[in-house]
C-alpha cells in the first residue's frame, strides 16, 4: 500500500534545514485594519511626502498624468503643505505627537484584540494607505509571526476606487514582493451592515443627548467624490444615499431632520453635491438657529471631521448668523464602535476559524 503523504511523513524523510536557516512560523491568522493615512509631523517636509503620496495615487487623481505632475510638482506641493499643515497642528495630539487618526486607529486595533482574546490563533494589526505605518510593512510583520491568512479590513463603510481600491492595489503591490505569499481576503464595505447601522444610531442619540441643545437640523456629512467618478460607475454615492436613508429609518426621522451632504472638495471640477460647507451657510442665512453634524462616512476623527467640520464648520454657521453648532464623533473606539467591528469581522472570518 502506498504511504499516505502526511506532514509528519514528510517530516520524517526531509532533509535537516541549514543551521542558519530563519525560523519558519505558521499557521495564525492575521487581521490587519487599514485607514487613510496620516503625516508624521506637522511641518513641511513630513506634510509634503504624505501630500506627494497620497496626491500621486492614480486612484484619486484621474487627470492626464503628465499634466498632474507639472500641476502637483510646480504649485500643490509648494503650497499646500503649509495650509495642510496648519490644519493638522490645529487637532494634533501633542501628548502623543501624532495626528488624532494614529491614536484612535491603535486604540481601535487594541480593544478589538480584547473583544478576541479567547481566540489565540489571531494576529491583529493596523496600517495606513499613506504614510506610517505602510500596508506593505504590516503584511510582512504579519506573515512572519506565522500568518498563512490575512483579513484586510479597510476602515471605509462606503466604496470607492478612491478609498477601498487603492488599499487593495497596494495590499497586492505588497504580495508581488513575498515569495510565500499569505492568503488574503479583503473584507466588504459595510454601508448597509446592520450592525453598522445600529452603531451609528446609538452614536448619534448619545452624542445628541449629550448638548446643550436640541438641534434643528443635523447634517450627515461624507467625504466627496468628483462627479466624474460617479459617472464613471463608482458606487459612492449610492452607498452614501442607502447609509443616510438607514440611518434616518433608525432615528425615526425624515429627510428634513437629516440631510446628506459631501465634504472636502479639492480643485475646480464639479463634485457629489449637495455641499457640506455651502449647505452650512445655506441653513443659517435660512434661519436655523442650531445645528449638528455627524460623519457616517468617517470611521474615525480625523482632519476632516475635527478640522474641516467642527473648527471651519462652526465657524462659517456662527458668521452667517447661526448661533449653536456641534459636529458629533465619530464612532472611534467607543463600545457601539467596536462591537460593530468585531461583528464584522468575525463575518467575514468565518470558515477561518
Amino acid at each position: 500500500m502506498n504511504e499516505i503523504r502526511t506532514s509528519a511523513s514528510l517530516m520524517r524523510n526531509a532533509q535537516p534545514l541549514p543551521a542558519d536557516h530563519p525560523e519558519i512560523r505558521h499557521g495564525l491568522t492575521g487581521v490587519l485594519i487599514v485607514n487613510l493615512g496620516t503625516p508624521d509631523a506637522t511641518s513641511y517636509w513630513p506634510m509634503r511626502r504624505y501630500l506627494k503620496e497620497f496626491l500621486s495615487d492614480r486612484r484619486v487623481i484621474e487627470i492626464n498624468p503628465v499634466v498632474w505632475w507639472a500641476i502637483l510638482n510646480i504649485i500643490v506641493l509648494s503650497k499646500r503643505p503649509f495650509s495642510s499643515g496648519e490644519a493638522y497642528k490645529a487637532i494634533w495630539n501633542k501628548e502623543l505627537d501624532e495626528s488624532p487618526l494614529r491614536t484612535i486607529t491603535r486604540g481601535q486595533t487594541a480593544k478589538l484584540v480584547e473583544a478576541f482574546t479567547q481566540n489565540r490563533r489571531l494576529v491583529f494589526d493596523w496600517g495606513m494607505r499613506y504614510g506610517n505605518p505602510s500596508i506593505a510593512s504590516r503584511l510582512h510583520a504579519l506573515q512572519q509571526q506565522g500568518c498563512e491568512r490575512i483579513l484586510l479590513v479597510p476602515l471605509y463603510p462606503q466604496y470607492a476606487a478612491a478609498t477601498t481600491a487603492t488599499v487593495c492595489d497596494k495590499a497586492f503591490d505588497a504580495l508581488k514582493t513575498m515569495r510565500w505569499q499569505p492568503t488574503l481576503r479583503i473584507a466588504p464595505p459595510y454601508f448597509d451592515f446592520p450592525p453598522y447601522i445600529e452603531a451609528l444610531a446609538t452614536s448619534v442619540r448619545r452624542g445628541l443627548a449629550a448638548l446643550s441643545f436640541a438641534p434643528e437640523v443635523v447634517i450627515a456629512s461624507f467625504h466627496g467624490l468628483p462627479l466624474e467618478y460617479f459617472q464613471k460607475g463608482d458606487p459612492y454615492h449610492c452607498h452614501c444615499a442607502k447609509t443616510t436613508r438607514l440611518l434616518r429609518e433608525a432615528l425615526g426621522w425624515d429627510d428634513k431632520r437629516l440631510i446628506l451632504t459631501f465634504q472636502s472638495r479639492f480643485g475646480r471640477a464639479e463634485w457629489l453635491q449637495p455641499y457640506t460647507d455651502q449647505t452650512i451657510k445655506r441653513l443659517a442665512d435660512e434661519g436655523v438657529k442650531r445645528l449638528a453634524v455627524v460623519t457616517p462616512g468617517f470611521a474615525a476623527d480625523c482632519v476632516e471631521t475635527l478640522e474641516e467640520i467642527a473648527m471651519q464648520g462652526g465657524e462659517a454657521f456662527h458668521e452667517h448668523g447661526g448661533e449653536q453648532f456641534a459636529a458629533l464623533p465619530c464612532l472611534n473606539d467607543s463600545q457601539e464602535g467596536i462591537s460593530f467591528l468585531e461583528a464584522h469581522i468575525r463575518r467575514e472570518l468565518q470558515g477561518w476559524i
